[in-house]
């Protein structure tokens, strides 16, 4: 039964962790904003949330992987792409950024002279969404990893020692 809970069990839970914490994030946005973000998406907020996603799912992956008992220790053959991959989430915020200048230059060259506040919204709406996609497709990427450094450790913690988990024979 131990066996079975630190093999399977508290790797999938730690697994389904940043997930659980992914979603959490989303549906603590107030529902206006969110409904104001999904009904204003644009090119760069696809692009960002398609390769984040990505990103997030492939680590998730690799995670699993890597809380594997290989009998002496974890398996850590994933653990570099682990790391890169968390360091490529380094690279929404300034997609997102990107995505911002975008929006702000839209809406200027909107602009040829009086216009109503709600078309200036309108035109500016990519860019606040670009930072929204940005800043959360980094923050649910760099889940993954921490996640496997806590797990590991309460694994070895629950397994009895930083060598093996009792009854696990080599």
């Amino acid at each position: 039964m131990r066996r079975l809970l630190i093999q399977w069990l508290l790797p999938t839970c730690f697994c389904v962790v940043p997930l659980l914490m992914a979603a959490l994030v989303a549906v603590s946005v107030p529902r206006d904003a969110m409904n104001f973000y999904l009904q204003h998406l644009s090119t760069m907020d696809g692009l960002i949330l398609a390769i984040g996603s990505g990103l997030f799912t492939l680590q998730v992956i690799l995670c699993w992987s890597s809380f594997r008992w290989r009998g002496t220790g974890f398996d850590e053959r994933p653990d570099r792409w682990i790391s890169n991959l968390a360091q490529a989430a380094e690279f929404f915020p300034m997609l997102g950024l990107l995505g911002t200048v975008g929006g702000i230059l839209q809406t200027f060259s909107a602009i040829t002279g009086p216009t109503q506040p709600h078309v200036i919204i309108e035109k500016y709406a990519p860019a606040i969404t670009a930072t929204g996609s940005g800043l959360f497709m980094a923050l649910i990427n760099i889940l993954p990893p921490w996640m496997v450094l806590l797990g590991r450790d309460l694994i070895l913690t629950l397994g009895g020692g930083a060598t093996a988990p009792p009854g696990d024979v080599p």
